[in-house]
């Protein structure tokens, strides 16, 4: 099956996400419009599936993964080594190509990962093992240490890999990406990133 086949099937496996009310800037951008979720980039047996939360406003709004301007990923992947140059959010299917894909803990989108329920997100992780067990990557890497905490039931979590499996999936938990996250600059986002892809390539 071709690969823009499964990104495109991968929407329907989205469940439907609750409507939105917000009154955050992002006022142009309905909440009809940031109830839609963000089709998966994913096909079986790639290497590393990366993770997200949830989409953001802006990223539902343009149906890309890590869309806004601001959000670290596209630059991180690049500098660690993943991809040969940076792509665009709108270059995510290329993704593919190396063996790698996106997908979020909970599809529904919000202006920001804290605005998400803790039961949400513990569903968003029951759902995200099933779909790991379907395609079967190499990889899980989750983008964000406190949702992967509360999604797998494991509180004392670090960054890194992770002790558990998803059936033959090892897991790895990384930095969310996003310019929110003053905690990491990029170059320390590259380097954290880049050991993930030092291990995956042993």
């Amino acid at each position: 099956m071709r690969i823009a086949t499964w990104v495109s099937q991968a929407a329907n496996w989205e469940s439907t996400p609750a409507r939105i009310h917000t009154s955050s800037p992002q006022r142009k951008i309905s909440a009809r419009r940031s109830s839609k979720t963000v089709p998966d980039v994913i096909a079986p047996g790639l290497k590393i599936l990366f993770c997200g939360i949830n989409p953001g406003l802006y990223t539902a709004a343009v149906g890309h993964h890590f869309g806004r301007p601001g959000n670290r990923f596209w630059r991180a992947i690049h500098e660690s080594g993943f991809t040969p140059r940076q792509f665009h959010p709108s270059e995510q299917s290329d993704l593919l190509e190396y063996g790698y894909g996106i997908t979020n803990v909970v599809p529904r989108a919000t202006a920001t990962a804290d605005q998400l329920g803790r039961d949400e997100i513990v569903e968003g992780g029951r759902a995200l093992s099933e779909k790991v067990e379907r395609f079967q990557p190499s990889w899980l890497a989750v983008l964000g240490i406190g949702a992967y905490r509360i999604a797998f039931a494991r509180p004392k979590a670090q960054l890194g890999m992770q002790d558990e499996r998803i059936g033959g999936t090892r897991i790895w938990a990384l930095p969310n990406p996003s310019g929110l996250n003053a905690h990491y600059q990029p170059a320390q986002l590259a380097a954290i990133f880049a050991e993930l892809r030092d291990t995956s390539n042993t």
